[in-house]
């Protein structure tokens, strides 16, 4: 069953946030959806004083990697070795300019580290010990994976993996429209837990996980990656935005192909290239937050 809503009309400026789809359990699923509003107040304030959508979306989804509750980040799952490999991607609308992680060791903002790949410009894409590297090079600092291994998920790993289905949130991402027309897109994850060691999903890779022109919209996806990546989840909705699709209806049937070419569950959250927001799911829930200009607090939900 395909769940979804709209935002509203065009605005000034729009920020748009998911947690990640899954099943959370019900007595967390109102803290899942405050995180969410507390990253689209971040984001939100950068629009407010004219800043970038690229700005907004980055400082959104570093919120949620600092909240534990999300997977990403801190709080991240881990892969069957018990490792965290960490993935993230930033896109902006104007110039299609991009900057991705895959595979990452642990370091506090996988997002940021994404956006300096993109300011760099010289690649789209790095893996591993590559994208550590590069980090490094750029002046963030590896920290210890127990800065960022929480109790929580010390916990569902020992369990087994037959434990951790239930595990909430698989993904993170913000989508932004400015006051001067630009749009962004960015997301994070830590994966799906006891993944196979070195498996990357949707998230770094552009046109899957993560999509934005200024000519039609931005997009994030959540979900099962493999899915997402066979139908170039983000890149297709954003194709069905540019010709003139309302940004709810575009993305319920982004999650209709998800389940049904893509053989897989999730959602995404998406905003026009007029600041009109939509999304949609296929699981049980989906955090969610958006915030416009004519907001004075976040409308958000599961």
């Amino acid at each position: 069953m395909v769940t979804g809503s709209g935002g509203g009309d065009a605005s000034d400026f729009c920020i748009g946030i998911h947690g990640g789809a899954g099943d959370i359990p019900p007595d967390k699923r109102a803290a899942h959806a405050d995180g969410c509003a507390a990253a689209a107040r971040a984001g939100a304030e950068v629009l407010r004083q004219g800043g970038s959508a690229l700005v907004a979306v980055q400082h959104a989804v570093e919120v949620l990697e600092d909240d534990p509750q999300f997977n990403a980040g801190t709080g991240a799952c881990l892969t069957e070795g018990g490792a965290l490999e960490l993935d993230a991607s930033i896109m902006n609308g104007g110039d299609l300019a991009s900057g991705a992680v895959c595979a990452l060791p642990p370091f506090r903002h996988p997002i940021a580290i994404a956006r300096a790949v993109l300011d760099d410009g010289r690649h789209i894409l790095y893996a591993a010990e590559g994208a550590a590297n590069f980090a490094l090079a750029k002046g963030f600092e590896r920290v210890g994976p127990e800065t960022m291994i929480t109790e929580a998920v010390r916990e569902r790993f020992q369990r087994g993996s037959a434990k951790a289905e239930g595990y909430a949130g698989s993904t993170v991402g913000a989508v932004a429209r400015d006051k001067h027309g630009h749009v962004a897109a960015a997301t994070s994850t830590g994966g799906t837990f006891f993944k196979r060691d070195g498996r990357v999903g949707d998230t770094p890779i552009i046109g899957a996980g993560t999509y934005a022109d200024d000519g039609a919209g931005a997009a994030s996806a959540t979900g099962l990656g493999e899915g997402i990546m066979r139908v170039c989840l983000t890149k297709t909705t954003i194709e069905w935005l540019r010709s003139g699709m309302p940004p709810e209806q575009a993305a319920r049937m982004a999650a209709t192909l998800l389940v049904e070419r893509g053989h897989g569950s999730g959602g995404l959250v998406l905003v026009d290239k007029a600041g009109a927001f939509g999304f949609a799911r296929t699981t049980a829930t989906m955090s969610w937050a958006v915030m416009t200009s004519a907001d004075g607090e976040p409308r958000r939900g599961f």
